[in-house]
């Protein structure tokens, strides 16, 4: 289409003003023709001047006064997010320019909050059916936004956003519970019924808005773990038959050098040397299988009262520690055997974490149910999220050289056979604490009980345990 011609608005204001001037020198001159009076002249194109410019200017801003104002409301509509509202104003200057730009704008707009609405929904969808649960929640402690799975897995029927998160989170899993006010990534398993579910929680924080909002995922690991199950068989089975093999083949070897050096006394010095050899791969192979044999033995747990500061004592004096607090002077409820057992393991995996000796802890505290609830922490490594889902398998892939991929699967097997539950949990500023929860004994809980704290809460710098 042809554009049309532009007439600008400086161009009509130049024409308005000539036609004045004119109208009032014509106006002028007539008069002076007629009066020769300089008074009468003036007083004449005062009066006319006035006149044009109340008739002229007037009819000629009205145009662009309407043009204005809806300008105004347009932008009024912008502010208010919409943008449905468009101008039509056939004019062929700077305001009709203005309105053209507008117009464009607004289009412009409506197409893209269209298309962000649509990718909001998509996500919307794709979040909604994700198995992860996801809850966002915002700087005031309130849920922004929560996914179906997260409903399912707090057991809320009603919708999450505008609550607040520990609102939220009154009706669901304690573990759970704690889990999410952890402030790093966790790992932690619950009851289910005839059998157990294992959960990884993580907590990122970013901002939305310029505001700080903290996202929640748990996911949920069990099928995956019963995959990993296979493959875990399957991985102990090759090793197994590796140390077997290195070391019945030697042994049958050096069985037959025995043999052929007891028929000839010029060799039998070598008998002692071969005997030798055979002692010391046949403990080796003793040694190994014992690790992979704990499981199909681990007697069942013969709780009694225990004193805490004579267990810790006795622990100290095998692995030292620093000792978070003084422990509770309300015995516990456990068999003292298998949870020194389930100490050492923790306290071996920190030392062999890279953690500085003074950095490495144990605490023990109660809970309001009078539940005794042990922590280990050490400065090491941490775990990465991929070695966090593995690292209570039996046979994992274990990090470390000599690794068995048993020790914490096999604290697990002990302290769910008390009735307690286990949760690993990366520290801020790196490291590790775990934590075991053991039932309240026979006597039940007590009402001056203490509450376990969070690993944020561990003292950077515990007390030296002084015995």
């Amino acid at each position: 289409m042809k554009e049309r011609s532009r007439f600008s608005l400086a161009g009509k204001v130049a024409l308005l003003v000539g036609a004045h001037v004119a109208v009032t020198a014509g106006v002028a001159a007539v008069v002076a023709w007629r009066f020769p009076d300089p008074l009468a002249v003036l007083a004449a194109a005062l009066g006319a001047g006035t006149l044009l410019a109340l008739l002229v200017v007037r009819r000629s801003l009205a145009s662009a006064r309407r043009t204005l104002t809806a300008l105004t409301d347009g932008v009024r509509s912008f502010r208010d997010t919409d943008f449905s509202m468009r101008l039509h104003a056939e004019r062929r200057d700077e305001l009709g320019e203005l309105v053209s730009l507008y117009n464009e704008m607004g289009d412009a707009l409506r197409a893209e909050r269209h298309d962000i609405y649509q990718r909001e929904l998509l996500l919307d969808t794709v979040l909604q059916g994700a198995p992860v649960g996801i809850i966002l929640e915002d700087r005031n402690g309130r849920v922004v936004y929560g996914n179906r799975a997260a409903r399912d897995l707090i057991g809320a029927k009603a919708r999450l956003e505008g609550r607040p998160l520990r609102d939220v989170l009154e009706g669901c899993r304690p573990e759970l519970r704690e889990a999410l006010a952890a402030p790093a990534d966790a790992l932690f398993t619950v009851g289910g019924e005839g059998e157990e579910e294992t959960y990884r929680t993580a907590r990122r924080v970013f901002h939305l808005n310029m505001q700080p909002n903290v996202l929640h995922l748990v996911e949920r690991l069990t099928p995956e773990l019963r995959r990993q199950e296979v493959e875990v068989w399957k991985r102990a089975i090759r090793v197994m038959s590796h140390e077997l093999n290195n070391s019945l083949a030697p042994i049958r070897s050096l069985s037959h050098s025995a043999r052929q050096a007891a028929g000839r006394p010029e060799h039998a010095e070598l008998l002692e040397g071969i005997l030798a050899t055979i002692e010391e791969r046949a403990t080796h192979l003793a040694s190994f299988l014992e690790g992979y044999a704990r499981f199909a033995r681990l007697p069942h747990p013969r709780p009694q009262p225990v004193e805490w500061r004579g267990f810790l004592e006795a622990l100290h004096g095998m692995n030292p520690f620093q000792l978070g607090g003084a422990p509770p002077s309300e015995p516990g409820w456990f068999d003292p055997v298998q949870m020194q057992q389930v100490l050492i393991n923790l306290l071996k995996n920190a030392q062999e974490s890279g953690s500085p000796p003074g950095e490495i802890g144990v605490s023990v505290h109660r809970t309001a149910q009078g539940e005794s609830v042990v922590q280990v922490w050490d400065r090491g490594r941490g775990m990465e999220p991929s070695v966090m889902k593995r690292a209570l398998l039996p046979f994992h892939s274990s990090t470390k050289q000599a690794g068995s991929g048993v020790g914490l699967a096999l604290c697990k097997e002990i302290v769910e056979a008390h009735g307690g539950r286990i949760r690993l949990e990366n520290r801020l500023g790196g490291g590790l604490v775990v934590t075991c929860w053991l039932p309240a004994g026979p006597a039940g809980p007590r009402a001056d009980a203490e509450g376990a704290p969070r690993s944020s809460e561990l003292s950077d710098a515990p007390a030296r345990y002084d015995g």
